[in-house]
């Protein structure tokens, strides 16, 4: 089922179940019919005691905005998506999902923006792209707050909880899957303390055989020199 929200700005955006398809209608349209304008971002997620959602500061109008960028000419949508978050967040990201995307008509220019669930490293790994002043990691409800676009906080406010929530379920795999190699290597020190066991179990009584035979040669020995 469909909501319909409306921005500060009286834009009116829709929500629809996830990937989000938010469409946003500019105040005005020329005749003019430009073609789409194509770009890509993440809704970056940065792991600790609380998931932390990653936001941008812009140099040129100080605003606070979703890491997103337009592609590179023969540049697929993911690969822009992981490049323009990288380089605005300085952090290496592993993009996890697609979440949905942003479609805003503003005098006659159409522009869809592409957002993909990323998971942040716990250290930056490289300077920020000129374009950006500043980045900041906070709990999503203050993240929404403190974007300072409207179709974004509307955005950012639906498919966010999603994200958290794909986020803690996938490190929740990744720790089942951590214990379970722990458990192997654990069975297989046992497997290997089991086989030393037996091989030293069966070297015993290879051992203890062996002297018995011996004893006996012996014995047989000391009976031939007795009887010549």
């Amino acid at each position: 089922m469909r909501k319909a929200c409306r921005t500060r700005a009286g834009a009116r955006a829709t929500l629809a179940p996830v990937p989000a398809v938010i469409h946003i209608d500019g105040m005005k349209e020329s005749g003019k019919s430009d073609p789409h304008v194509q770009a890509a971002g993440g809704i970056v997620l940065r792991e600790s005691a609380r998931p932390l959602v990653a936001i941008v500061r812009l140099r040129k109008d100080n605003s606070w905005v979703l890491p997103k960028g337009k592609l590179k000419p023969s540049e697929s949508l993911i690969a822009a998506a992981k490049r323009e978050v990288e380089e605005e967040t300085g952090h290496e990201v592993t993009v996890l999902g697609f979440l949905g995307a942003l479609s805003q008509v503003t005098d006659g220019r159409h522009k869809i923006v592409h957002f993909w669930h990323m998971r942040a490293s716990a250290t930056p790994a490289r300077a920020l792209t000129h374009d950006v002043k500043a980045v900041k990691w906070l709990p999503l409800s203050q993240a929404v707050d403190m974007l300072t676009r409207s179709h974004e906080r509307v955005f950012l406010s639906h498919v966010g909880p999603l994200a958290i929530k794909a986020a803690e379920e996938s490190r929740r795999v990744r720790s089942i899957g951590r214990a379970g190699t722990i458990v192997s290597e654990s069975g297989r020190g046992s497997e290997r303390n089991g086989k030393a066991r037996r091989s030293a179990a069966l070297r015993g009584v290879i051992g203890a055989w062996l002297k018995k035979r011996l004893q006996r040669f012996e014995r047989r020995g000391r009976s031939r020199e007795v009887a010549r």
